[in-house]
């Protein structure tokens, strides 16, 4: 029998990966075809890895269906400073969703993504388009613009002139645009998003923030355009958000 070298367990985990890297974002379940396309890997070998994964809880199957298993986000949990933020987070953001009425959301900055953390959904809850571990471009989003505009220069600066692709009709893709609106952002401490993610979804958020004065993740409010009433919900987001960054502080000190 053959002695697995380097370069084999290099390539296994590239396969892992792009298997992983073949769900999208609003995916419900991918089958083995569809996962092998995505992958660019044969459908033999995808068929094999998938039921490897399963076997690890790094996958769920139902059906002929395959979704991102829950061992997946029992590893996220043990990041620490996710864990931590979504842990005193938490009840912040559920008081935020009770108040408002609508969705609440937390999120981080990552390259020019913004990550989701946490996401308290309001009852009856309108499908959300964000989800626990979702990205989406930082340009499109309330969350995004909200860390942006309280972050260094040069954060800022590789987002502007990175490319934004356009989500909607409604997304900013002018970098001077979008600079001049993170200008305003700073100045209210408050962005609006108005259907430029998603059509018929906008959200109000906020940034929350280092004892340097730098954004290190945003809260948001988010729901139905004729729902997410700015003048009923920018003062209760941006009140979270500083609750949410005096909690921080606090934190960082013990």
């Amino acid at each position: 029998m053959r002695t697995a070298s380097w370069t084999d367990t290099v390539s296994v985990l590239d396969r892992v990966t792009a298997v992983f890297d073949a769900f999208g974002e609003h995916d419900e379940g991918l089958g083995v075809s569809e996962l092998a396309r995505r992958a660019k890997i044969p459908k033999s070998t995808v068929s094999r890895i998938a039921a490897e994964l399963v076997t690890e809880r790094l996958l769920d199957r139902e059906g002929d269906k395959f979704y991102l298993g829950v061992r997946l986000f029992e590893l996220g949990q043990t990041v620490e400073q996710p864990q931590r933020l979504r842990r005193f987070a938490h009840p912040v953001m559920a008081e935020l969703r009770d108040l408002t009425g609508q969705s609440v959301q937390l999120a981080v900055l990552e390259g020019t993504d913004v990550v989701f953390l946490a996401v308290a959904r309001s009852e009856p809850a309108i499908r959300p388009h964000a989800r626990i571990g979702g990205r989406l471009p930082a340009h499109t989003t309330g969350v995004g613009k909200a860390i942006m505009a309280f972050s260094p220069a040069d954060v800022v600066e590789r987002i502007l002139h990175g490319g934004l692709p356009a989500r909607t009709p409604h997304t900013i893709t002018s970098p001077e645009a979008l600079a001049i609106e993170l200008r305003q952002v700073r100045s209210a401490g408050v962005a609006i998003e108005r259907e430029e993610c998603v059509l018929g979804r906008s959200c109000t958020a906020s940034p929350i923030l280092n004892a340097a004065g730098d954004a290190f993740a945003a809260i948001s409010v988010a729901g139905a355009t004729s729902d997410v009433m700015v003048d009923r919900t920018a003062a209760a987001v941006r009140a979270a958000a500083a609750t949410l960054t005096h909690r921080a502080s606090t934190i960082r000190a013990e």
